[in-house]
């Protein structure tokens, strides 16, 4: 597995190895031990499988407070995606910066976005599937959201004519209303 660090601390994205032949390919998506020796260390215990219909969905940008707060770990298992994380803990020095990365079924990236940061995703194809480990189960009083085209964020989904979104995800707070719950800790 490799493992590659992103501008923001915390959030990496993952490549599985691939073993393939002419009956397609096979990969380990997730090893506790294999990843805890490389110093990634989660306790998964929700799965989640999510599809959408239409390109240029965008679902987020979430989040789920404490004492509810989830790490996930998000890959695509059919079409394309552009995933995103945001830094939203109080006092870290890239506080309200993005990372974004292309997951599709083909690259088989993964992104490990931590608790302390919103996450959402745009699909660049139709029927695009979405499946994401988190650890902690759904708690829907600590469930929360940001605008996704909040321009404060700036961030470029990429997406051409208007976004297909939840009523949830339309109705969602700006970042200069938004009181993270989250604070940055500095690892020593």
């Amino acid at each position: 597995m490799k493992i590659t660090e992103t501008a923001l601390s915390g959030v990496l994205l993952l490549e599985p190895a691939r073993f393939g032949d002419a009956r397609g390919f096979f990969s380990e998506s997730w090893n506790r031990k294999t990843l805890a020796d490389q110093g990634v260390a989660y306790d998964f215990v929700q799965d989640n499988h999510s599809l959408s219909a239409a390109m240029g969905t965008v679902r987020g940008l979430h989040f789920q407070s404490p004492p509810h707060a989830q790490d996930k770990l998000v890959r695509c298992g059919r079409g394309a995606l552009f995933d995103v994380a945001v830094d939203i803990r109080k006092g870290s020095p890239t506080f309200g910066q993005w990372v974004g990365y292309e997951l599709t079924a083909e690259n088989g990236l993964q992104l490990l976005v931590p608790a302390g940061f919103l996450h959402g995703f745009a699909t660049r194809a139709p029927n695009t599937e979405i499946v994401y480990k988190c650890t902690d189960y759904y708690a829907p009083e600590c469930d929360g959201a940001v605008r996704f085209d909040d321009p404060d964020l700036g961030i470029d989904w990429g997406i051409e004519g208007d976004a297909v979104l939840s009523e949830k995800d339309a109705k969602a707070t700006l970042m200069a209303d938004f009181d993270s719950p989250f604070i940055y800790e500095e690892i020593a």
